[in-house]
């Protein structure tokens, strides 16, 4: 086996958060890898079975633990009919799992001019980028207030809760918090899309915030539909990405 575009790492540990749907996957971290809160890494698996083949299928996985952890976590969704999710739900602490020696993406802060509000906006397991930054002192650092907004199907899909809980409590007002579940009703909250509320303001309501582009620095991550209305409906309201060495107001990743 080669080992100079990746390391061969251990599961640590798994964390099922909706059994046979979501989970987490916790694995040891080569020394030498490197990343910023928000980047992805590419994890790979053999094609067998065979413990011993060298991988050859690699999906991306953003990191949910820190760049000062000794380890490495990633959030999940169970693909039923997937080369890739299922297999990689089915492993058991001690199994070996690849990964890419060198972090991906460009979601991190540093898109971003100091101050302000920052929006972080996700359907499904887009959180898990988010969870990296929340759980980061220089992201508090940074902005003034937080808004992290999580649009999934069902309410057993708002997972994460315990640091959630843990960022109320330390931030107070200066963390909001929206679920927005869309296929049942939770607490006082709509059952509409995120992109819906966006567009007619009531995610602003919602937050008692304003999406100002002259304040508001938006991150989205989530699924290609999602980025690719949400994109759009904010565009219209004045929002853009950096560029040429302008810092934007506006950064979105998608590894789909």
């Amino acid at each position: 086996m080669t080992d100079q575009k990746y390391t061969r790492e251990t599961v640590i540990s798994m964390t099922e958060w909706v059994p046979g749907k979501l989970f987490s996957i916790t694995t040891t971290r080569d020394h030498a890898f490197q990343f910023e809160p928000g980047q992805f890494a590419r994890l790979g698996l053999p094609a067998s079975d065979d413990p011993t083949a060298e991988p050859s299928i690699w999906r991306a996985y953003s990191m949910v633990s820190t760049p000062e952890d000794e380890f490495l976590s990633f959030y999940s969704i169970v693909v039923p009919e997937g080369e890739f999710s299922p297999r990689l739900a089915g492993l058991k602490t001690g199994d070996p799992i690849y990964i890419d020696k060198t972090a991906f993406g460009f979601l991190t802060i540093d898109r971003f001019p100091q101050g302000g509000n920052l929006w972080l906006l996700a359907t499904g397991t887009g959180l898990s980028a988010y969870i990296s930054m929340l759980n980061t002192p220089a992201t508090w650092e940074r902005f003034d207030k937080i808004i992290l907004a999580h649009g999934v199907r069902t309410s057993e899909e708002l997972t994460y809760q315990d640091d959630i809980a843990k960022w109320q409590q330390q931030f107070g007002d200066r963390f909001v918090y929206l679920p927005l579940p869309t296929r049942e009703a939770y607490k006082n909250y709509p059952q509409e899309r995120l992109t819906t509320l966006i567009s007619n303001s009531k995610l602003e309501q919602l937050s008692g915030l304003k999406l100002d582009p002259a304040t508001s620095r938006v991150m989205l991550c989530g699924n290609p539909e999602m980025l690719s209305e949400a994109r759009k409906i904010l565009a219209e309201k004045g929002f853009a990405a950096g560029r040429r060495g302008i810092p934007g107001n506006l950064a979105v990743e998608n590894y789909w």
